[in-house]
């Protein structure tokens, strides 16, 4: 089999090490992707467990993302189906509330040249703050809002999503218009294109 361009861009990723200073765990970029990807997962960064596995959103919040998203494994770790770019790569460390945030320097450096390798998208995903602040074409001021008006996103190819950590249950429960309603049309959308 050939040797693609987006092929050589991921190893050239994965052998990264532009902020190798600042990760208490060292680096070890974990992302998924091939050409014909429909679905795009844009998260934060890696968690510790993550980190180990290599393997993204190996961990509860992807059991829970996976619940939303009504797919399995097989399909969720698909590169062929689902690409997987977080904004940051690397586990960057933990901080007061849990982990910091996505180290600054990779969604600047590499997303806009993976995205270019990705032709077939037809659907992002916009998990949390850090992708929703990054890409959405308008911020409405908090998550909360962000997923309320997810509609006003999809023209653009968009969806915002909270992130599905086990830290945001108490987040889930104030809001039971997320089950209600975003979820049933999150996997609308996504069985609509896988």
């Amino acid at each position: 089999m050939a040797v693609t361009k987006l092929d050589r861009l991921l190893k050239e990723v994965r052998a990264c090490r532009l902020c190798e200073a600042h990760l208490p765990l060292g680096p070890h970029p974990v992302l998924s992707a091939a050409r014909s990807a429909r679905l795009l997962i844009v998260g934060q960064a890696p968690g510790t467990r993550v980190h180990a596995t290599g393997i993204p959103w190996n961990d509860p919040s992807g059991d829970r993302l996976r619940e939303w998203l009504q797919i399995d494994r097989e399909t969720f770790y698909d590169p062929s189906r689902v690409a997987i770019i977080p904004m940051g790569f690397c586990y960057p460390g933990r901080g007061k509330g849990g982990d910091l945030p996505p180290r600054p320097e990779c969604a600047p450096t590499w997303h806009a040249r993976l995205l270019a390798e990705l032709p077939n998208i037809q659907l992002t995903l916009l998990i949390g703050q850090y992708a929703q602040r990054y890409y959405l074409p308008h911020w409405y001021g908090s998550i909360s809002e962000n997923v309320y008006h997810f509609a006003d996103a999809l023209p653009h190819g968009l969806f915002p999503l909270p992130h599905p950590s086990p830290r945001n249950t108490l987040w889930l429960k104030r809001r039971p218009w997320f089950e209600k309603e975003v979820v049933p049309a999150l996997r609308e959308q996504i069985h609509s294109i896988l």
